[in-house]
């Protein structure tokens, strides 16, 4: 299998992704299994070495698992427990930069800089999703049996 150098993957438009590198797979029930796989190691390595993950993670479950009272309804539910997935996502992907950025170059650069807090920005933003879907849920639960 040829690798195709990075010079003409500019030209290149109609290259399929096995033709630029040798890691991606056939596909197949064993691509699951390897996939699966690698999400697995990806939440333990975000657990090992992630403090922030360790707080959203542990902090979120009991939100979770506190929504079983507090939902005004099973929509509520589900909603107030994705707002705590999209937050784990947020801090998964932010992750990721980082270790990529810092793989790159530890040494200060304007752009890992810009990368690392978007990052940042996009988990700020999941966690305000989580403070308007969990307010809203709890005013439903509580204000609108007071007032109705």
């Amino acid at each position: 299998m040829k690798i195709i150098e990075r010079s003409e993957l500019t030209n290149a438009k109609n290259i399929e992704s096995s033709q630029i590198t040798g890691f991606k797979s056939k596909g197949g029930i064993k691509r699951i299994f390897h996939a699966t796989r690698y999400s697995i190691q990806g939440l333990l390595a975000g657990w090992k070495y992630e403090a922030a993950f360790r707080q959203e993670v542990s902090l979120g479950t009991i939100l979770m698992i506190s929504s079983i009272w507090l939902a005004p309804s099973l929509l509520f539910a589900v909603l107030m427990n994705a707002s705590i997935l999209f937050v784990w996502c947020a801090e998964l992907f932010n992750s990721a930069i980082e270790a990529v950025a810092d793989a790159v170059s530890i040494e200060h650069h304007a752009l890992l800089g810009r990368a690392k807090d978007l990052g940042s920005a996009g988990i700020l933003i999941s966690i305000l999703i989580v403070i308007l879907v969990w307010s809203g849920a709890i005013y439903d639960r509580f204000f609108t049996v007071l007032s109705g």
